[in-house]
């Protein structure tokens, strides 16, 4: 194992591994575990883009396998869904003890992509944790297609950004790595989150 921590750091991995293929050796961990635990809020994108190409369900899959990690780790959970004229809180926070498929089935795409409420709605949520458990970290996950000329304030009080590009169309219009880039996020693709070794 390597030295300095048991906890995988994914933006810092993330940002490590670039545009390869994720490995073992591009694993990073986080050096002091958080006195006050973690927080990962998801916010998936569920407009009827999302539902081509089937990224919605690309998208589902990925947030189980990361679901499965924080509830090993120990780690809180939150997953806000947005679509429509929307934006929902689904789940958490809290750790997600018997978190599974059927949890994600009832949850369908369609409509408009309101990306600003998406976000204001996770800003809400951690400025609140901020305040309630002020030595948790907070990391947050935007899952979306990036087919949206809406745009979006970085939320403040996250202590570190992944954004996930579900962008499966062509020709791509590579938004998703524009706001990364923005936002100073890590930037990754669903498929990214399975470990080779």
């Amino acid at each position: 194992m390597p030295q300095g921590g048991t906890r995988v750091a994914w933006p810092q991995t993330l940002a490590h591994k670039r545009q390869m293929p994720l490995r073992a050796a591009h694993l990073r961990f986080a050096r002091n575990e958080s006195t006050g635990g973690v927080l990962h809020c998801f916010v998936l994108d569920c407009s009827a883009s999302m539902l081509r190409n089937e990224q919605l369900a690309l998208a589902k899959g990925m947030l189980v396998a990361c679901f499965d990690r924080a509830a090993a780790a120990g780690a809180e959970v939150a997953l806000i869904c947005f679509g429509g004229t929307r934006a929902d809180l689904r789940f958490g926070p809290a750790v997600p003890r018997w978190w599974n498929e059927r949890w994600l089935a009832p949850v369908a795409g369609g409509g408009a992509t309101p990306l600003a409420h998406g976000m204001a709605t996770a800003a809400r949520l951690l400025d609140d944790r901020r305040r309630r458990k002020p030595g948790q970290q907070r990391v947050l996950w935007l899952i979306t297609d990036g087919r949206t000329e809406e745009r979006a304030a970085r939320p403040q009080a996250a202590d570190d950004i992944v954004l996930v590009d579900c962008e499966r169309a062509v020709p791509a219009l590579g938004r998703c790595a524009e706001l990364a880039r923005a936002w100073n996020a890590a930037y990754a693709r669903p498929e990214d989150l399975i470990v080779r070794t």
